[in-house]
């Protein structure tokens, strides 16, 4: 079963807007990722990338591409990357199934 990575709408167009102002070339994306540490134990990770790698699984989401290398892939089995701009603050945001715990700030989590 293939892995699912959703993306809302107000995050693609946030992505869209983001690489536009930045003149990425067509085959530009998001890299979405999970890395060690935090202090929850596990870190996201989003950047812009010119282009996927060649083990990189590749995600068409409402018009932008999102780009996921296989060690992340497992632990962001069913993740929304959503996109806020309140009163609260502003900012990409991760609503992960699989976290059982985050910390404060929301920029960390453990499975």
């Amino acid at each position: 079963m293939e892995t699912e990575i959703l993306v809302s709408e107000s995050a693609a167009a946030q992505i869209r807007r983001l690489l536009e102002q930045q003149k990425l070339p067509e085959e530009s994306g998001v890299r979405v990722g999970v890395r060690g540490g935090g202090c929850s134990g596990f870190s996201y990770s989003l950047d812009f990338d010119k282009a996927a790698r060649e083990d990189d699984h590749i995600y068409e989401r409402s018009g932008v591409r999102i780009f996921v290398d296989p060690k992340s892939l497992p632990y962001l089995q069913g993740t929304t990357l959503d996109y806020t701009d309140g009163l609260q603050g502003r900012g990409f945001q991760f609503r992960n199934p699989n976290a059982t715990g985050t910390c404060g700030c929301g920029e960390s989590f453990s499975v």
